[in-house]
């Protein structure tokens, strides 16, 4: 399984705005904050793994 690695660039409501970080991508993902950790804020790091965020 492979590890991705975001950082939060906008929380919109429902909905996170991540940036990945161990590539070079100007791309943003939407993802539902439901799957994300309820701690998140602007600017934090997340790990992708195994189908779940955790943040750095």
């Amino acid at each position: 399984m492979e590890t991705w690695y975001y950082v939060v660039e906008a929380i919109d409501g429902d909905y996170a705005h991540l940036r990945r970080t161990d590539v070079p991508s100007d791309d943003l993902k939407l993802v539902a904050r439901a799957l994300l950790p309820a701690e998140i804020t602007e600017g934090c790091n997340l790990k992708y793994e195994y189908f779940q965020y955790e943040i750095i």
